[in-house]
Protein backbone atom coordinates (compact mmCIF):
# COMPACT_ATOMS: atom_id res chain seq x y z
CA UNK A 1 0.00 0.00 0.00
CA UNK A 2 1.23 3.52 -0.96
CA UNK A 3 1.99 5.46 2.41
CA UNK A 4 1.18 8.76 1.05
CA UNK A 5 -2.11 7.51 0.11
CA UNK A 6 -2.73 6.05 3.20
CA UNK A 7 -1.78 9.03 5.29
CA UNK A 8 -4.34 11.38 2.99
CA UNK A 9 -6.52 8.16 4.58
CA UNK A 10 -5.70 8.64 7.84
CA UNK A 11 -5.79 12.32 8.00
CA UNK A 12 -9.38 12.28 5.98
CA UNK A 13 -10.78 9.91 9.07
CA UNK A 14 -9.58 12.72 11.23
CA UNK A 15 -11.13 15.90 9.28
CA UNK A 16 -14.06 13.66 9.26
CA UNK A 17 -14.25 11.96 12.75
CA UNK A 18 -15.45 8.24 11.19
CA UNK A 19 -14.10 5.66 9.09
CA UNK A 20 -17.65 5.86 7.20
CA UNK A 21 -16.95 9.98 6.57
CA UNK A 22 -13.07 9.33 5.70
CA UNK A 23 -14.75 6.66 2.95
CA UNK A 24 -16.73 9.52 1.85
CA UNK A 25 -14.38 11.60 1.69
CA UNK A 26 -12.43 9.39 -0.37
CA UNK A 27 -14.39 7.16 -1.97
CA UNK A 28 -12.99 4.13 -0.34
CA UNK A 29 -15.35 1.60 1.36
CA UNK A 30 -14.49 1.50 5.37
CA UNK A 31 -13.24 -2.03 4.92
CA UNK A 32 -10.08 0.11 2.40
CA UNK A 33 -10.26 2.89 5.39
CA UNK A 34 -9.33 0.27 8.22
CA UNK A 35 -6.38 -1.08 6.31
CA UNK A 36 -4.92 1.92 5.10
CA UNK A 37 -4.87 2.78 8.84
CA UNK A 38 -3.78 -0.75 9.81
CA UNK A 39 -1.13 -0.24 7.47
CA UNK A 40 -0.11 3.14 8.92
CA UNK A 41 -0.02 1.86 12.63
CA UNK A 42 2.55 -1.96 11.24
CA UNK A 43 4.92 0.83 9.85
CA UNK A 44 4.75 2.93 12.86
CA UNK A 45 4.36 0.55 15.59
CA UNK A 46 2.04 1.43 17.91
CA UNK A 47 -1.97 2.01 17.45
CA UNK A 48 -2.46 5.15 16.53
CA UNK A 49 -6.57 5.19 16.83
CA UNK A 50 -8.77 4.10 19.72
CA UNK A 51 -11.89 3.09 18.08
CA UNK A 52 -15.63 2.39 19.42
CA UNK A 53 -18.81 1.89 17.63
CA UNK A 54 -19.81 5.68 17.83
CA UNK A 55 -16.35 7.54 17.84
CA UNK A 56 -12.54 7.84 17.38
CA UNK A 57 -10.30 8.86 19.23
CA UNK A 58 -6.11 9.78 18.47
CA UNK A 59 -3.82 7.54 20.66
CA UNK A 60 -0.45 9.73 21.62
CA UNK A 61 1.45 8.43 19.47
CA UNK A 62 -1.80 8.95 17.16
CA UNK A 63 -1.41 12.91 18.02
CA UNK A 64 1.83 12.91 17.19
CA UNK A 65 1.42 11.12 14.10
CA UNK A 66 -1.02 13.65 13.19
CA UNK A 67 0.94 16.55 13.23
CA UNK A 68 3.76 15.14 10.70
CA UNK A 69 1.12 13.62 8.48
CA UNK A 70 -0.62 17.13 7.95
CA UNK A 71 2.90 18.75 7.71
CA UNK A 72 3.79 16.55 4.83
CA UNK A 73 0.46 16.94 3.11
CA UNK A 74 0.06 20.64 3.23
CA UNK A 75 4.23 20.72 1.89
CA UNK A 76 3.43 18.36 -0.55
CA UNK A 77 0.29 19.78 -1.89
CA UNK A 78 2.36 23.46 -2.15
CA UNK A 79 5.58 21.81 -3.63
CA UNK A 80 2.80 20.37 -6.37
CA UNK A 81 1.11 23.59 -7.22
CA UNK A 82 4.69 25.51 -7.34
CA UNK A 83 5.68 22.69 -10.22
CA UNK A 84 2.74 22.93 -12.19
CA UNK A 85 3.18 26.70 -12.60
CA UNK A 86 -0.16 27.67 -10.30
CA UNK A 87 1.41 29.44 -7.04
CA UNK A 88 0.01 32.51 -8.60
CA UNK A 89 -3.57 31.18 -8.73
CA UNK A 90 -5.77 30.79 -5.54
CA UNK A 91 -7.03 27.49 -5.55
CA UNK A 92 -8.03 24.22 -3.36
CA UNK A 93 -9.67 23.96 0.30
CA UNK A 94 -8.96 26.85 2.61
CA UNK A 95 -9.73 25.58 6.61
CA UNK A 96 -10.80 28.39 8.92
CA UNK A 97 -11.38 28.50 12.52
CA UNK A 98 -13.61 30.76 14.21
CA UNK A 99 -15.86 30.78 17.84
CA UNK A 100 -19.23 29.74 17.01
CA UNK A 101 -21.29 32.73 17.18
CA UNK A 102 -18.47 34.75 15.12
CA UNK A 103 -18.24 32.25 12.80
CA UNK A 104 -22.27 32.37 12.22
CA UNK A 105 -22.68 35.66 12.10
CA UNK A 106 -19.36 37.69 11.21
CA UNK A 107 -16.98 35.30 9.29
CA UNK A 108 -19.73 33.54 7.55
CA UNK A 109 -21.20 35.98 4.96
CA UNK A 110 -17.45 37.00 4.46
CA UNK A 111 -16.85 33.65 3.54
CA UNK A 112 -19.70 33.29 1.42
CA UNK A 113 -18.70 36.64 -0.89
CA UNK A 114 -15.43 35.34 -0.77
CA UNK A 115 -16.38 32.18 -2.55
CA UNK A 116 -18.44 34.01 -5.31
CA UNK A 117 -14.99 35.67 -5.70
CA UNK A 118 -12.90 32.93 -6.28
CA UNK A 119 -14.74 30.15 -7.42
CA UNK A 120 -11.57 27.72 -7.81
CA UNK A 121 -11.27 27.80 -3.94
CA UNK A 122 -13.48 25.56 -1.24
CA UNK A 123 -13.94 26.55 2.26
CA UNK A 124 -13.94 24.68 5.42
CA UNK A 125 -14.65 26.55 8.38
CA UNK A 126 -14.13 24.83 11.95
CA UNK A 127 -16.97 26.83 14.76
CA UNK A 128 -14.65 25.94 17.89
CA UNK A 129 -15.80 27.46 21.27
CA UNK A 130 -12.04 26.42 22.27
CA UNK A 131 -8.32 27.79 21.20
CA UNK A 132 -7.23 25.84 17.79
CA UNK A 133 -3.83 25.07 17.51
CA UNK A 134 -3.64 25.62 13.58
CA UNK A 135 -0.24 23.57 12.89
CA UNK A 136 -1.41 20.67 14.86
CA UNK A 137 -5.08 20.70 13.13
CA UNK A 138 -4.06 21.59 10.06
CA UNK A 139 -5.75 25.08 9.69
CA UNK A 140 -4.53 27.89 7.55
CA UNK A 141 -6.06 30.59 9.64
CA UNK A 142 -8.04 31.62 12.30
CA UNK A 143 -10.36 34.25 13.68
CA UNK A 144 -9.17 34.74 17.22
CA UNK A 145 -10.11 36.80 20.17
CA UNK A 146 -7.84 37.06 22.89
CA UNK A 147 -4.49 38.32 23.61
CA UNK A 148 -1.52 36.31 21.42
CA UNK A 149 1.26 34.63 23.11
CA UNK A 150 2.19 32.18 20.52
CA UNK A 151 5.22 33.79 18.53
CA UNK A 152 5.10 31.17 15.62
CA UNK A 153 1.75 33.17 14.18
CA UNK A 154 1.31 35.75 11.85
CA UNK A 155 -1.36 37.99 13.26
CA UNK A 156 -3.00 40.78 11.22
CA UNK A 157 -5.14 43.38 13.63
CA UNK A 158 -8.69 43.53 12.97
CA UNK A 159 -10.33 45.69 15.66
CA UNK A 160 -10.95 45.18 19.53
CA UNK A 161 -14.08 43.68 21.44
CA UNK A 162 -16.00 44.76 25.23
CA UNK A 163 -16.42 42.59 27.71
CA UNK A 164 -19.78 43.95 29.16
CA UNK A 165 -22.28 43.06 31.41
CA UNK A 166 -25.65 43.72 30.25
CA UNK A 167 -29.21 43.25 31.51
CA UNK A 168 -32.98 44.39 30.36
CA UNK A 169 -34.51 47.35 31.38
CA UNK A 170 -37.53 45.47 32.67
CA UNK A 171 -34.66 43.32 35.13
CA UNK A 172 -32.70 46.71 36.07
CA UNK A 173 -36.38 48.36 36.87
CA UNK A 174 -37.08 45.51 39.53
CA UNK A 175 -34.02 45.25 41.12
CA UNK A 176 -31.44 47.24 42.93
CA UNK A 177 -29.07 49.78 41.10
CA UNK A 178 -26.13 48.15 39.94
CA UNK A 179 -23.22 51.26 40.53
CA UNK A 180 -20.07 48.94 41.08
CA UNK A 181 -18.98 45.50 40.68
CA UNK A 182 -19.57 44.89 44.15
CA UNK A 183 -23.80 45.33 44.26
CA UNK A 184 -23.44 42.33 41.44
CA UNK A 185 -24.04 39.87 44.68
CA UNK A 186 -27.13 41.58 45.09
CA UNK A 187 -28.79 40.47 41.69
CA UNK A 188 -29.24 37.00 39.43
CA UNK A 189 -26.42 36.48 37.60
CA UNK A 190 -26.63 34.57 34.07
CA UNK A 191 -23.04 32.75 33.49
CA UNK A 192 -21.23 31.21 30.65
CA UNK A 193 -18.64 28.88 31.24
CA UNK A 194 -15.85 31.43 29.26
CA UNK A 195 -16.48 34.26 31.05
CA UNK A 196 -16.53 33.10 34.81
CA UNK A 197 -19.45 30.29 36.14
CA UNK A 198 -18.19 31.46 39.93
CA UNK A 199 -16.93 34.90 39.36
CA UNK A 200 -16.19 37.76 37.55
CA UNK A 201 -12.94 40.10 37.33
CA UNK A 202 -12.89 44.03 37.31
CA UNK A 203 -9.65 45.98 37.01
CA UNK A 204 -8.08 47.58 40.34
CA UNK A 205 -9.57 50.97 41.95
CA UNK A 206 -7.89 54.08 41.40
CA UNK A 207 -4.97 54.03 43.69
CA UNK A 208 -4.97 50.45 43.70
CA UNK A 209 -2.94 47.52 41.74
CA UNK A 210 -5.05 44.40 43.21
CA UNK A 211 -8.34 43.38 40.46
CA UNK A 212 -11.50 43.11 42.15
CA UNK A 213 -12.82 39.32 41.91
CA UNK A 214 -16.64 39.20 42.68
CA UNK A 215 -17.80 35.92 43.51
CA UNK A 216 -21.49 34.89 43.36
CA UNK A 217 -23.46 31.58 42.74
CA UNK A 218 -24.88 32.05 39.33
CA UNK A 219 -28.89 31.70 38.92
CA UNK A 220 -28.56 29.69 35.59
CA UNK A 221 -25.13 28.57 34.13
CA UNK A 222 -25.60 27.75 30.30
CA UNK A 223 -23.13 27.52 27.09
CA UNK A 224 -24.90 28.67 24.03
CA UNK A 225 -24.39 32.57 23.88
CA UNK A 226 -27.75 32.81 22.10
CA UNK A 227 -29.10 31.34 25.17
CA UNK A 228 -27.41 33.50 27.49
CA UNK A 229 -28.40 36.28 25.37
CA UNK A 230 -32.42 35.54 24.88
CA UNK A 231 -32.79 34.80 28.71
CA UNK A 232 -31.14 38.27 29.55
CA UNK A 233 -33.62 40.13 27.27
CA UNK A 234 -36.18 38.11 28.68
CA UNK A 235 -35.58 39.79 32.22
CA UNK A 236 -34.02 36.63 34.12
CA UNK A 237 -30.49 38.35 35.29
CA UNK A 238 -27.51 40.03 34.72
CA UNK A 239 -25.02 38.74 32.26
CA UNK A 240 -21.78 39.52 30.65
CA UNK A 241 -20.70 38.82 27.08
CA UNK A 242 -18.77 40.12 24.54
CA UNK A 243 -19.92 43.01 22.92
CA UNK A 244 -20.74 42.49 19.67
CA UNK A 245 -22.65 39.04 21.07
CA UNK A 246 -25.31 41.96 22.46
CA UNK A 247 -24.48 44.62 19.38
CA UNK A 248 -28.34 44.40 17.90
CA UNK A 249 -29.80 43.76 21.03
CA UNK A 250 -28.14 47.07 22.67
CA UNK A 251 -28.95 49.21 19.69
CA UNK A 252 -32.78 48.33 19.82
CA UNK A 253 -32.69 49.12 23.34
CA UNK A 254 -33.50 45.27 24.74
CA UNK A 255 -30.72 45.61 27.10
CA UNK A 256 -28.46 48.56 28.60
CA UNK A 257 -24.98 47.99 29.41
CA UNK A 258 -23.60 48.41 33.25
CA UNK A 259 -20.38 48.73 34.94
CA UNK A 260 -19.13 50.65 31.66
CA UNK A 261 -16.70 52.24 33.71
CA UNK A 262 -15.30 48.99 35.55
CA UNK A 263 -14.82 47.32 31.97
CA UNK A 264 -11.59 45.25 31.75
CA UNK A 265 -9.69 46.92 28.56
CA UNK A 266 -10.42 45.95 25.34
CA UNK A 267 -9.20 42.37 23.61
CA UNK A 268 -7.49 42.58 20.49
CA UNK A 269 -9.24 40.47 17.30
CA UNK A 270 -6.89 39.36 14.79
CA UNK A 271 -6.98 37.05 12.10
CA UNK A 272 -4.07 34.68 12.68
CA UNK A 273 -2.16 32.11 10.41
CA UNK A 274 0.89 29.94 10.62
CA UNK A 275 4.48 31.46 9.30
CA UNK A 276 4.66 30.61 5.46
CA UNK A 277 0.87 30.14 4.82
CA UNK A 278 0.35 33.43 3.62
CA UNK A 279 2.86 32.77 0.67
CA UNK A 280 -0.08 30.19 -1.07
CA UNK A 281 -2.17 31.69 -2.62
CA UNK A 282 -5.88 30.97 -1.06
CA UNK A 283 -4.62 32.19 1.98
CA UNK A 284 -3.21 35.04 0.66
CA UNK A 285 -6.25 35.64 -1.58
CA UNK A 286 -8.85 35.12 1.62
CA UNK A 287 -6.63 37.62 3.46
CA UNK A 288 -6.74 40.47 1.46
CA UNK A 289 -10.27 39.99 0.32
CA UNK A 290 -11.28 39.68 4.32
CA UNK A 291 -9.37 42.12 6.69
CA UNK A 292 -11.40 45.05 5.10
CA UNK A 293 -14.80 43.71 5.19
CA UNK A 294 -13.94 42.38 9.00
CA UNK A 295 -12.11 45.58 10.22
CA UNK A 296 -15.65 47.36 9.21
CA UNK A 297 -17.95 44.82 10.40
CA UNK A 298 -16.25 45.18 14.19
CA UNK A 299 -16.05 48.95 13.94
CA UNK A 300 -19.95 49.17 13.11
CA UNK A 301 -20.27 46.91 15.82
CA UNK A 302 -18.30 48.44 18.74
CA UNK A 303 -20.28 51.72 17.43
CA UNK A 304 -23.73 50.29 18.04
CA UNK A 305 -22.69 49.50 21.54
CA UNK A 306 -20.40 52.61 22.31
CA UNK A 307 -21.19 53.84 26.22
CA UNK A 308 -19.18 57.13 26.64
CA UNK A 309 -16.60 56.72 29.14
CA UNK A 310 -16.60 58.86 32.39
CA UNK A 311 -13.33 60.97 33.24
CA UNK A 312 -12.38 58.22 36.11
CA UNK A 313 -12.71 55.91 33.46
CA UNK A 314 -10.38 57.81 30.64
CA UNK A 315 -7.87 58.07 33.46
CA UNK A 316 -7.56 54.61 34.57
CA UNK A 317 -7.24 53.51 30.75
CA UNK A 318 -4.49 56.04 30.00
CA UNK A 319 -2.71 54.42 33.34
CA UNK A 320 -2.98 51.38 32.48
CA UNK A 321 -1.34 52.12 29.11
CA UNK A 322 1.38 53.85 30.57
CA UNK A 323 2.37 51.29 33.40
Amino acid sequence: MDRLDAMKVFVATLDEGSLTGAGRKTGRSIAAVSRAIAFLEARVGAPLLHRTTRSIKLSEAGERYAVACRKLLMELEEAERSAAGERSVPRGTLTISATVFAGEEILRPIVDAFMDEYPTVNVRVYLLDRQVNLIDEGMDLALRLNHLSDSTLVAHRIGEVRRVVVASPRYLAAHPRIVEPADLSKHQIIAMDHMGMASWSFPPVEGSSVSRSISFTPRLVINSVRAAIASTVEGHGVSRLLAYHVAPEIKQGLLQVVLADAEPLPMPVHIISPYGRLAVPKVRAFVDFALPRLRSRFAALAKDVATPPTKATITRRAKVFTE
